[in-house]
């Protein structure tokens, strides 16, 4: 698994993405950190990915971490582990 198998649209400012890349960090899980907040086209992006939801983080899963990808919208720790597993 590599950095474009799972990307985090979020901002610095947010607590729940802070939280979110913690948690990648502290498990060794690579990912690739796309800021919201200083990228127009990135936020519309995530919006979309998000189907309309202007909540962050939104956590992109390609097909190498979960089978048929997956797109989830502010998620905690648990869900997090539940699809990705401690590594």
């Amino acid at each position: 698994m590599g950095e474009q198998d799972i990307i985090v649209y979020g901002a610095d400012w947010c607590g729940d993405c802070r939280r979110a890349k913690a948690w990648l960090r502290e498990h060794s899980v690579p990912f690739t950190d796309v800021d919201v907040e200083h990228d127009d086209a990135a936020r519309d992006r995530a919006v979309e990915l998000a189907d309309g939801r202007k909540n962050i983080p939104v956590v992109v899963l390609s097909d190498a971490v979960v089978p048929g990808g997956a797109v989830l919208v502010e998620p905690t720790n648990v869900q997090l582990a539940e699809l990705i597993g401690p590594r």
